[in-house]
């Protein structure tokens, strides 16, 4: 399981977490961040909400770790565990990922990856992921949640407006962020914002 360093953390950490701890960027719910969710940057906020809903991740962690390279301690955002086993250590950058910090971290035995910001910001799927993540906190019950899968098991699809009716316990865009989130139901974040006719496939494992 993925856990902070234990609490003798080096120095350059202890300054990464006062850095990040000063600052509040929203939307404030994760779903898959294994510890506290603390981000020194917008761009790494971003980036952790893309994190979010990537299939493929299990689970992130901010702040994981220091290693040196040759322009000084460094500190990423993000270490990530994907499904396949691959774990990465992330930095959400402005443009490119600096070779130095990509040779200091293979050095110390870590896979590394910077994201520029284009690479989040394109598109739709930041501003979908950030207006569900407002709804990481609450939880779709469990009348709710049968309705609407069985809803979709006899339809094959349905749109937002067609959902609507369903949740009789939650708002409806509370409830379908919710299913979203924690892939029990899929929809396209990167076509359009998130709409009425926005089409919602259930997941089958």
């Amino acid at each position: 399981m993925m856990s902070h360093p234990h609490i003798e953390a080096p120095a350059a950490l202890y300054a990464a977490y006062a850095d990040a701890s000063s600052k509040l960027f929203y939307p404030r719910g994760t779903v898959r961040c294994a510890a506290d969710a603390m981000f020194r940057s917008r761009e790494a906020r971003d980036l952790g909400c893309i994190l979010d809903v990537d299939p493929n991740v299990v689970a992130w962690l901010c702040l994981p770790v220091e290693f040196e390279t040759e322009l000084g301690t460094h500190v990423p955002d993000f270490l990530v565990d994907y499904e396949d086993g691959t774990r990465i250590i992330m930095d959400a950058v402005d443009d490119a990922e600096l070779p130095q910090i990509k040779e200091g971290a293979a050095l110390a035995g870590f896979r590394y990856r910077g994201v520029p910001r284009e690479d989040t910001e394109s598109g739709y799927r930041l501003a979908n992921t950030r207006d569900m993540l407002r709804y990481a906190n609450c939880r779709t019950p469990l009348n709710d949640r049968i309705r609407m899968l069985s809803a979709l098991d006899e339809a094959g699809s349905l749109t937002v407006a067609e959902c609507l009716h369903v949740f009789r316990e939650v708002q409806p865009m509370t409830g379908i962020s919710w299913m979203v989130l924690h892939r029990l139901l899929v929809v396209d974040l990167d076509e359009a914002m998130i709409g009425p006719e926005t089409v919602i496939r259930r997941v089958h494992r």
